[in-house]
């Protein structure tokens, strides 16, 4: 594949793709026949996992089950240490044994994890060379994950085999396709050329098609990725790069907090299983716009996470049956019946007072209509609030200092209301609100990570030596990589390391700098309220960014000079227990750098914005729209 530099703009066009190919077909179970080729003894971790229970106190709970059954789990007699020393070497024969029963197994594709590999890939790289022979995907786990943490790095490898024979198929087509509209072209040469096909990873960067083919378990969270590296873009257009983004959708919302630069964390899991590869610290939780209200057994409100989705969909819709989020904002004024989707599509608000008023008698429920639709708003708006703290305050961060950058279809409806509960001063909601997501993979950079597990242990000065040997091994790697992509940019380096006290089970990711030790115990000040300088630190895992910027990341919103119509209205909007006049704008009619005041809609295509009463808001010269949630002496 050519670089983008290299693509004749006659001729040749970028795709730039988000997927959620690989997400869907975990939470479906419609992957591959995966076997997994693991060290003897070893083949039941990745069942047995971790001895965290999801519920304490439920002893019948339904375990999720492995992706790999029993009987495609095959051992190997080899044995490496923690040092990297091989203690035992895989016979011949076994290996010929053991290659004939995976190919009797019939696998659509195969996870290759031995113990310990990371620090020395011999074996398994012997056992790989074999079973190539196969002619089915190979996820070999030193390639993939070189760290340490068995079950993780194990589950990691066998989602990556699981994922890819679907995504391999799915990304061929896309990229024939694309070859083919961009040949079909007026003015497009005939001769055959690639057309350069990138997909968005979970890590915030995109990469080229082969090597999301190679390794989609990187791709498990591509669209909210995209979502927050575009939110990060248009916060920055606007003077701010210290943000908490906020989308919030038809059925979740995600959260994440960047300070400056989005900070991929590596411990997640995806549909019930650790994927160990670098992702974007994104906290979702199961309220959306379409989220269903309904009374518990003690009669408590409680909204979500079951939702109502596209089908049937809210009741305002024309066929849910069920209240949502969407009605009460609609019954409460801040939904605008005949300006939802630029006015493409109308809510029915007669139906919806209609369903929900009958829904609420089935329920012997004492509430007014508007005081239900109220309560949903507050418990929705509760329950997001809580997953915000998540990211900011349970990890030392003051989001007072921060700004809320709102995105999504719901995003602005509860954006304002959120940050005031929070303490949060500031709201951006960016242009193109809905569109977010593919703006933030337009302007995303060539990522590529690396990583190795050394475990060091270090008492009052850093091994430089050491880490600069291994970390120039890193950057070779990326190198080669780049090179065999055709790239020619220059690549930027950004290093860090996994660190912690001798002793703990988990570990802070640091920068790396000659004054590494004393950054690490501030920050572990920082985040637990405690360190131990005196105390041995370990240097556990060594982790290398590469990136790429490239041309696209460049981008500007403009818009008519003057606005189509200056004309507004007013409407009658519920705030808490008042009703109150609001103002309601088209966004197109704002002037940018004029001053408006609240209680006031918002209205554009793909989203809604409700300013509270008294707030200021504004249009900045970027485009985006700023409200001021400080309060005026």
């Amino acid at each position: 594949m050519q670089a983008l530099e290299r693509i004749s703009p006659s001729g040749s066009f970028i795709l730039l793709h988000g997927t959620t190919v690989g997400t869907n077909t975990l939470l479906q179970r419609t992957g591959a026949r995966v076997a997994l080729v693991t060290t003897a003894g070893f083949e039941d971790a990745i069942e047995i996992g971790r001895q965290a229970r999801p519920k304490l106190y439920d002893f019948f709970f339904d375990k999720v089950e492995p992706l790999v059954p029993r009987e495609l789990r095959f051992g190997v007699k080899e044995r490496v240490d923690s040092e990297g020393n091989i203690l035992e070497r895989p016979a011949q024969e076994e290996l010929l044994a053991v290659s004939e029963t995976v190919a009797a197994a019939n696998p659509q594709a195969i996870a290759v994890s031995f113990l310990f590999s990371f620090a020395n890939p011999e074996n398994e790289t012997l056992v790989a060379q074999l079973l190539q022979k196969l002619r089915v995907p190979l996820s070999i786990s030193h390639r993939i994950l070189p760290e340490f943490r068995e079950y993780e790095r194990t589950s990691t490898v066998v989602v990556n085999a699981y994922l890819q024979p679907i995504m391999q198929k799915y990304l061929s087509r896309l990229a024939n396709c694309a070859k083919r509209w961009s040949k079909s072209r007026p003015g497009s040469p005939t001769s055959t050329n690639n057309t350069p096909v990138f997909v968005m990873q979970s890590s915030g960067g995109i990469t080229a098609l082969e090597a999301a083919a190679r390794e989609p378990v990187r791709t498990v969270l591509s669209g909210p990725a995209g979502g927050l590296i575009g939110a990060l873009a248009s916060a920055r257009r606007s003077g701010f790069d210290r943000i908490i983004s906020f989308d919030m959708g038809g059925t979740s919302t995600d959260v994440s907090l960047i300070e400056r630069e989005p900070q991929p964390g590596t411990q997640r899991e995806i549909a019930g299983f650790p994927v160990g590869v670098p992702m974007l610290d994104i906290h979702t939780v199961g309220a959306g716009g379409g989220s269903i209200a309904r009374f518990d057994s003690a009669g408590a409100l409680r909204v979500g996470p079951a939702s109502a989705g596209a089908d049937p969909g809210p009741i305002c819709y024309g066929r849910g049956l069920q209240p949502t989020v969407t009605d009460a904002n609609l019954i409460l004024g801040r939904l605008q019946p005949d300006r939802f989707l630029g006015g493409e599509f109308n809510l029915d608000l007669e139906r919806t007072r209609k369903v929900v008023t009958q829904w609420l008698k089935g329920n012997r429920s004492p509430l007014s209509l508007e005081q239900f639709a109220s309560g949903v708003i507050r418990v929705v708006n509760s329950a997001m609030e809580k997953t915000v703290r998540v990211v900011s305050v349970e990890r030392g961060y003051d989001p007072r200092e921060f700004a809320l950058v709102a995105f999504g279809g719901a995003g602005g409806l509860h954006a304002c209301e959120l940050a005031e509960a929070i303490g949060i001063p500031r709201v951006i909601v960016p242009a193109l609100p809905g569109a977010l997501s593919a703006l933030g993979i337009l302007v995303s950079n060539v990522v590529k990570d690396y990583s190795r597990t050394v475990v060091w242990k270090v008492s009052d000065q850093l091994p430089t030596k050491p880490l600069e040997t291994e970390f120039n091994k890193l950057r070779r790697l990326a190198e080669r990589n780049f090179a065999s992509e055709h790239w020619t940019r220059p690549i930027r380096y950004s290093a860090t390391v996994d660190m912690r006290y001798r002793g703990q089970g988990y570990e802070l990711n640091l920068p790396y700098h000659a004054k590494l030790l004393g950054a690490f115990h501030r920050e572990h000040q920082r985040r637990y309220g405690y360190s131990h300088p005196g105390r041995e630190v370990e240097l556990v895992t060594l982790r290398l960014r590469a990136s790429m910027k490239v041309p696209q990341t460049e981008f500007t919103i403009t818009r008519e000079s003057s606005p189509k119509n200056n004309s507004s209205r007013k409407g009658r909007t519920i705030f808490g227990e008042k009703s109150v006049v609001s103002t309601i704008y088209d966004r197109e009619q704002l002037q940018p750098l004029k001053r408006y005041k609240g209680p006031a809609i918002v209205t554009e295509y793909s989203a809604t914005t409700v300013i509270p009463p008294a707030k200021r808001f504004w249009l900045d010269p970027a485009l985006n729209l700023i409200v001021d949630l400080k309060p005026r002496r």
